[in-house]
């Protein structure tokens, strides 16, 4: 399979360059640059991309791999820190800017000869995002575009595809910055662009049949998410039955969630058993209210419940997990030292105590690919368009210490918002939602009694990734149709608010 190869040097917008090339149908793969030492460039690289730095070329300290058995050999394409480095290494001079460019610049002039910006125009809007300047470079090195203020904003280098850009296409602000990596990764690379949601399915199923064993059996933990769930067909078109699926309701699902996704599933025709745990798991909560300490006793408690439903299944060999690409992406440092996948990816654990080996099947795909193959997989709608749930459920939405009281109250205020969101056609416009309950209760008046009750938050926020968000503006009248109808619907609550923060500087959650 062709794929091209990203170096991370630690740019903030790296995975944005990764999705820009997968939205054009060519696989990508990121590495540390470290990994530039370790590269063999067989056949089916197509091509190398290194990305941009929070680290300036002029530091002794800065990241500097030996690129010469790349150069000349495939195409190679430096972003701004990467373009630096290559000046540098070749001979070439980077100084300090003297005005140091950041945000939008104009491009003055262009090379419309250069493959690299065929069809691009003079004038095209650009992003900058740099404290350095080529002030010089290496001799064979041509200036192919620049701004008013950077003299080298675009270069390559005589008798070979290599090209560096001190702007970043991959953004949206350079308005022809797709156009730019199409140019690229199609016509410099040669990439034939057949990277597709059906063929990630069908390569993916052989694959799975070539590594599982004829009579393994397969656990795979299921949360009615999308992740699970994808995974959990694409294994089931593999090995079929011999996937068993695990669902446990830790009472702190939504409201009728087990049930409604357990019927889902069986729709499907998975191989799945629910698992109704919720009273160990408010006994394993009792009396706790740091949210560190519920997140782990909830994690506790998941382990002991699946490690009993999973020892129930003869010849299981294999445990498989949801784990995405950006979750690969962030155990790695890009010094190359592996860290621990976030701990709510994995069942902490449970693969060692049980001599499981681990299957991933989506560990090279972004969320918005999940959901591509999901649909491909034609999974239900009401799954596939979930929003994103947190592992611990609403136990990290009860501010405070657990009760099953406090868990029935949330769920309805909850139900009404999320119902009301769909009915109006704005649950597909909102990355996440849900209503938080406060540990504070307000003075209210409802007919010609004083109240004493608790207070909800509703959270709402649009993103791509959920790496940061902004708060959803919500029209007026819904919101005051929310606040309506969970008061008088839900007795127990008599004040509704709205969380107007953003990621950063808030998280998405309140714990």
């Amino acid at each position: 399979m062709e794929r091209l190869i990203i170096l991370d040097f630690g740019s903030q917008y790296t995975q944005l360059i990764a999705r820009r090339i997968r939205e054009l149908h060519v696989f990508c793969e990121i590495h540390p640059y470290t990994y530039a030492s370790k590269l063999v460039l067989s056949d089916d690289i197509r091509g190398v991309i290194l990305s941009g730095s929070p680290c300036s070329v002029r530091d002794a300290d800065s990241p500097n791999p030996d690129l010469s058995h790349i150069l000349g050999r495939v195409p190679v394409l430096g972003v701004c820190y990467g373009a630096q480095l290559l000046a540098q290494q070749g001979g070439g001079e980077v100084t300090p800017a003297t005005i140091r460019e950041y945000g939008r610049a104009r491009l003055s002039s262009l090379d419309a000869a250069s493959p690299l910006l065929d069809e691009m125009h003079v004038d095209s809007q650009v992003w900058m995002s740099h404290g350095d300047t080529i002030q010089r470079l290496p001799a064979g090195y041509n200036i192919i575009a620049s701004t008013p203020e950077v003299a080298v904003a675009a270069f390559k280098i005589e008798g070979q595809e290599t090209y560096g850009i001190q702007f970043h296409p991959e953004v949206t602000h350079s308005t022809e910055g797709k156009l730019l990596l199409r140019n690229f990764v199609v016509d410099i690379c040669q990439c034939a662009q057949t990277w597709t949601p059906d063929h990630f399915v069908d390569s993916t199923v052989e694959a799975l049949q070539a590594t599982i064993g004829p009579d393994d059996q397969v656990i795979l933990g299921l949360s009615g998410g999308v992740d699970s769930s994808v995974a959990a067909l694409l294994l089931h078109r593999a090995i079929g039955p011999r996937l068993h699926g695990i669902f446990v309701d830790n009472g702190l699902l939504r409201q009728d969630e087990f049930a409604t996704v357990l019927k889902a599933y069986e729709g499907l025709g998975l191989n799945v058993t629910g698992v109704n745990a919720a009273p160990e798991f408010y006994a394993a909560l009792a009396g706790i209210s740091d949210p560190e300490g519920k997140r782990k006793a909830i994690g506790r408690t998941f382990i002991e419940v699946f490690d009993r439903e999973a020892q129930k299944v003869q010849g299981a060999r294999w445990l498989a997990q949801g784990t995405i690409y950006p979750d690969v992406i962030e155990s790695v440092s890009i010094h190359g030292s592996s860290v621990t996948i976030k701990s709510h990816h994995n069942v902490g654990g449970l693969p060692e105590k049980m001599n499981l080996k681990i299957v991933e099947p989506l560990r090279m795909l972004f969320k918005d690919e999940v959901r591509e193959v999901g649909a491909a997989l034609e999974l239900p709608a009401e799954i596939l368009n979930r929003h994103p749930f947190p592992g611990p459920g609403l136990g990290i939405r009860i501010l405070g210490d657990i009760t099953p009281e406090k868990v029935a109250l949330l769920q309805r205020a909850d139900g009404v918002f999320i119902n009301l969101l769909k009915e109006h056609g704005l649950y597909e416009h909102v990355w996440q939602a849900g209503a938080m309950l406060l540990p504070v209760q307000s003075v209210g008046v409802m007919g010609d009694e004083r109240t004493y009750e608790r207070v909800v938050a509703l959270r709402a926020v649009t993103s791509v990734d959920g790496m940061t968000a902004d708060w959803a503006h919500l029209p007026y009248d819904f919101l005051a149709e929310v606040s309506n109808k969970i008061i008088n619907q839900v007795r127990g609550i008599n004040r509704v608010v709205y969380d107007i923060s953003s990621k950063p500087p808030a998280t998405i959650e309140w714990e």
